[in-house]
């Protein structure tokens, strides 16, 4: 599986990359939003991991716009929401940006693996 980590933290980014790398997957990691929106359009991923907070464009507003861009053109890649924020309104919010689920920091490794072997049908509202 082809997998995008944008995640501006960059000890977490490493992390997730080497260790989904470790299992066979050809990842990918970005600092920002427009980064992660940049090489979605270029590379074709399969998954991505988005931070919600990062500089420049954040995980939410990135998320948008593939939404917006998939709208157009057709599509759905599972996005899963990365953040220290941990209520129900953060998730939530995610929720209602396109995001298809939602993972708190710290990560859970296990909870993270298990995203990977979910089937995430198109969102409909």
């Amino acid at each position: 599986m082809r997998i995008l980590i944008a995640e501006d933290d960059p000890t977490i980014r490493q992390m997730m990359v080497t260790l989904l790398s470790r299992l066979g997957h050809d990842c990918l990691g970005v600092d920002n939003g427009r980064e992660a929106v940049g090489k979605w359009e270029q590379d074709g991923f399969d998954f991505i991991f988005m931070d919600v907070q990062m500089p420049g464009m954040d995980g939410l507003s990135a998320t948008k716009i593939i939404r917006g861009k998939e709208a157009v053109k057709g599509g759905h890649i599972p996005i899963i929401a990365l953040t220290a924020h941990a209520l129900e309104e953060d998730r939530q919010q995610c929720l209602d940006a396109g995001m298809d689920n939602y993972l708190s920091k710290p990560l859970n490794l296990d909870l993270l693996l298990s995203f990977l072997e979910q089937d995430y049908p198109p969102q409909t509202k």
